[in-house]
């Protein structure tokens, strides 16, 4: 195993990254490692369950959910590097108290339905660069394209941080003995073939014509147009979803549907889609909402959702033609 650790890497990387921006990374991994240690304590200190409050979402918050959210919050409000925060928990930004330079965005807890049945759960975050001072909700709506830093941390059987910083994608390890995140895996590249899919099927009957097509395709196996099985998986965590397909391949799908025409996807754009569609066109794969590259699409809310489908390169762009015809 490598005996690199995640501070080192990010020096050695300090040709293309800005030293204050490697001391918010890190300081966003030291955070992790934190809410893993919660996590890890689960019932034991009475931390599952409902926090019996709505977030801006209007979702049932899980007490986790809060507590992460305050502890990212805590160690980057502080940060001299960093200008402002944005969270999936909360309605509006936080000002940060120090005139630094970067916006970060973050999900705390990616997943947390899965928090009492003692499955996989993540936090994601993005990072923005911002000479606005002071800093106000507008600076955040930069698209995609304009992140300096994106990545994830998976919470699992092993706890995995996910990085990019628009040169390639890299995975570190946490080792609970040394208590640091140590690199695992290089320049992470998406197999190009798959035959593994991800969509919440119980939103079937509520898709547009060309997901319709696509997932039937998919479902007739070696006896349709495909000429091979697919198998569904679906972990009803983002992280654990695109986790896997970075790690072996396949497609995610999160489409627009027809059971609320006023949204025009499920997932966050600044904190889901974006970052996530950073990772995955790093390691060669492709983002879509089916009709625009995600990471193209135009911010106008903190909150704005989209639709989202990413993966396997190959596949993606199968999806999107459907959606051309």
């Amino acid at each position: 195993m490598s005996n690199v650790s995640f501070s080192q890497f990010l020096q050695q990387h300090a040709a293309h990254l800005t030293t204050p921006l490697i001391q918010v990374i890190d300081t966003i991994a030291q955070t992790c490692q934190d809410i893993d240690a919660a996590l890890q304590q689960g019932a034991l200190a009475g931390i599952l369950g409902s926090a019996e409050n709505e977030n801006i979402q209007g979702e049932t918050q899980k007490k986790l959910d809060v507590i992460s959210n305050d502890m990212l919050i805590a160690a980057l409000q502080q940060h001299p590097a960093v200008a402002a925060l944005a969270s999936e928990e909360l309605d509006d930004m936080t000002p940060a108290q120090a005139t630094g330079q970067y916006l970060v965005l973050f999900d705390p807890l990616d997943g947390s339905s899965n928090i009492d049945i003692n499955m996989c759960v993540g936090t994601i975050f993005s990072i923005l660069k911002t000479d606005a001072q002071p800093v106000k909700t507008e600076d955040f709506f930069q698209n995609g394209r304009q992140q300096v830093a994106a990545g994830y941390v998976l919470y699992g059987p092993s706890t995995m941080l996910v990085l990019t910083t628009g040169q390639g994608v890299n995975m570190f390890t946490f080792n609970p003995e040394s208590k640091q995140f140590v690199l695992t895996h290089e320049n992470i590249q998406i197999p190009e073939e798959t035959q593994e899919f991800a969509i919440n099927t119980s939103n079937q009957r509520h898709w547009e014509q060309p997901v319709q097509r696509y997932i039937a395709e998919l479902l007739e196996g070696k006896t349709g147009i495909r000429g091979k099985d697919f198998n569904m998986r679906w972990v009803a965590c983002m992280v654990g979803d695109v986790h896997r397909i970075l790690t072996r391949g396949g497609i995610f799908l999160y489409p627009y549907d027809f059971k609320d025409p006023n949204k025009a996807g499920r997932l966050r754009l600044m904190y889901e889609a974006n970052p996530m569609s950073f990772l995955i066109e790093q390691a060669g794969g492709k983002s879509s909402t089916g009709r625009q590259d995600i990471m193209d699409v135009a911010s106008n809310n903190l909150h704005q959702r989209i639709p989202v489908i990413l993966g396997s390169k190959a596949e993606v762009e199968r999806v999107v033609s459907y959606h051309q015809a």
